[in-house]
């Protein structure tokens, strides 16, 4: 009987592993100081570029995040 759970955590486990490498290797969104540290753009540049529209954000409760494709975009990678 103990033997069946063991074998069960171990199944469960193998599967998390396999579902992990699933996952896409970039982030779907990053908060502002992230994006900051990324592209190397300052902090006031990067508010400026919001404000203009050329970097898109969403915001989720008090949290503004800036989805990964929008920061690929404003380098033209």
């Amino acid at each position: 009987m103990r033997g069946s759970g063991i074998e069960e955590r171990k199944h469960l486990a193998e599967e998390a592993l396999a579902s992990q490498q699933e996952l896409p290797a970039e982030p779907i969104s990053v908060r502002v100081a992230t994006a900051v540290k990324l592209t190397g753009i300052g902090r006031s540049t990067l508010y400026e570029l919001i404000k203009s529209g050329q970097v898109e954000t969403v915001k989720i409760g008090r949290s503004t995040f800036i989805p990964y494709r929008s920061l690929k975009k404003l380098i033209g990678a």
